[in-house]
């Protein structure tokens, strides 16, 4: 017979999971004791950093990562992460380890209270076995239901005691198990839409980040270009679904009400593909849509679709749903008018170097297939106005905006895609939620390059505080944080940056390594 331990690492192995990525305490001992040779643990310094790196692995390989926290303690220190997570649709098996289970009633030390609640509503599904007997089952359900449309995270707490008492070979059927997701649109369906589309004189399309997560992007070029229609990337989008410089392109929407209704008052179809209707954020009230302008939505998540407030919304797989549609849709007579580009920004004069110029500078330096992850939250007009972005999986950003994110997903991502190179691009004030991840990079030699943006404020709250009219309002600033030491007190190689050779120079060394670089990059006047 098999312990329980046994069948988790069979169950894995099956799977395709080889890694954990963790912060162990007590209670993840007897999991962890004797670590297959096949496995290859990660280790955070702090679970929220833990569960951002996992996040980029997941969304990087597009399967389950698998995590294990510390009981409550190390639980709640990842929420922030978590959130994250849920918003962006990551798979990932989140276990934690309980108190053994002869405690637990008394509430030991190290007892997750409520372990099942604790979580929530940031899972799908939530459990704690009620026996040794059922963690195997409870394991490979997780597994399922975390990749499984709309993909999520999902969460078990397991007490230590289960992990060494064996079960019976009832579990060895979880081997063989299989679920299969599949959701196509009906023929008839198809013809509806398809007609809509055809007999509609102005047509918008917007894009989302599942398009990018079910590896969608050709198909909707494909389609966009078969319509011959504008496109839009959906407000706040977590991922990039289309190439930021197609003459097609027409930028990201504005997370308000208004912003959204103006830009289609004069369209009679808008089509959404992979987004919530809409992931609004300042509150600038008005019509959702125009009088006159319809929507049509393809989601795979019927909760984002019914909490849409306008729109008929179909739940399919998008991938299927673009390619179909291109067959059958007719081409729009006129001409797309390309959003104006941006002039390139005048090289550096002084002492610093304009986020524009930064921008610049990237689109010239980086490889052809290079990954972003970004979280300098002031410069994001800015950075969707100029960065070169194509492909699958080149963009990712915090979906719930919760800060972060960026430096360990970079890592995550990294660590899944070792023939591409990833450069996060980070603000000072989002650096230091998460700035033990370069620790994690210099430890597994992790070649991400970290561009961290330093003005020595919160410049988009700055700039919140300008749409709610609140003044003097402290904490805005973060002055006096030195970048380069923290880094390489981490062991990551760091340079301070302010003028436009230096940058150049150094960038094409971090290009050349195979070991993690921190640029500390002055993009105000000193």
């Amino acid at each position: 017979m098999k312990t329980v331990q046994q069948y988790t690492y069979d169950i894995l192995r099956k799977n395709k999971i080889n890694k954990v990525f963790g912060n162990p305490g007590s209670n993840e001992l007897p999991f962890l004791k004797n670590f297959p040779a096949d496995f290859q643990y990660i280790l955070g310094l702090h679970e929220g950093t833990v569960v951002g790196i996992a996040d980029g692995y997941a969304q990087a390989t597009g399967q389950p990562a698998f995590v294990n926290l510390h009981s409550a303690a190390g639980t709640g220190n990842a929420m922030g992460a978590l959130s994250n997570a849920w918003n962006s649709h990551t798979p990932l098996v989140i276990t934690s380890g309980q108190q053994t289970r002869a405690m637990m009633g008394v509430e030991a030390l190290l007892t997750n209270l409520e372990a099942t609640q604790l979580p929530k509503p940031l899972v799908k599904w939530s459990h704690e076995p009620a026996s040794a007997n059922e963690v195997p089952h409870a394991i490979s359900r997780a597994i399922d239901l975390a990749k499984t449309e709309a993909a999520g995270p999902v969460y078990v707490s397991i007490p230590y005691s289960d992990w060494d008492i064996e079960v019976d070979e009832q579990s060895e059927h979880l081997l063989r198990k299989h679920v299969v997701s599949s959701q196509c649109l009906s023929d008839h369906d198809l013809q509806t839409i398809a007609q809509k589309i055809n007999s509609a004189e102005k047509v918008a399309v917007v894009l989302g980040t599942d398009v990018d997560r079910q590896y969608a992007n050709e198909n909707a070029l494909q389609f966009v270009e078969s319509l011959n229609v504008p496109v839009w990337i959906a407000p706040s989008s977590p991922r990039c679904p289309f190439p930021t410089m197609h003459p097609y392109f027409q930028g990201i929407l504005p997370a308000s009400i208004a912003g959204i209704s103006a830009i289609f008052k004069n369209y009679d179809l808008v089509l959404v593909f992979g987004a919530p209707v809409f992931r609004y954020h300042q509150y600038e009230p008005g019509l959702y849509l125009g009088e006159n302008t319809e929507l049509i939505a393809f989601s795979c998540d019927i909760h984002e679709a019914a909490r849409a407030a306008m729109g008929i919304s179909y739940i399919c797989d998008l991938k299927d749903s673009l390619a179909r549609l291109s067959q059958v849709v007719e081409k729009k007579q006129g001409e797309v008018t390309p959003r104006p580009r941006a002039k390139l920004a005048e090289p550096s004069q002084g002492n610093y170097i304009k986020p524009e110029r930064l921008f610049d500078l990237l689109n010239d330096l980086v490889p052809e297939d290079t990954i972003f992850t970004n979280e300098s939250t002031s410069t994001m007009n800015i950075l969707w106005e100029r960065l070169n972005i194509k492909g699958q999986g080149s963009y990712f950003f915090a979906a719930a905006g919760g800060l972060g994110f960026g430096m360990p997903a970079a890592v995550g991502i990294q660590l899944a895609h070792t023939q591409r190179r990833v450069v996060a691009i980070i603000g000072d004030g989002s650096a230091n939620y998460s700035i033990t991840a370069l620790w994690t990079a210099a430890q597994y030699k992790i070649p991400v390059i970290f561009i961290v943006l330093k003005n020595g404020t919160y410049g988009a709250l700055r700039w919140f505080a300008d749409v709610l009219r609140a003044e003097n309002v402290p904490g805005m600033d973060v002055p006096d944080i030195d970048f380069t030491q923290i880094a390489q007190g981490y062991g990551v190689e760091a340079h301070r940056i302010s003028n436009d050779a230096e940058f150049i120079s150094r960038f094409k060394q971090a290009l050349a390594s195979d070991q993690p670089t921190l640029l500390e990059i002055v993009t105000v006047e000193n």
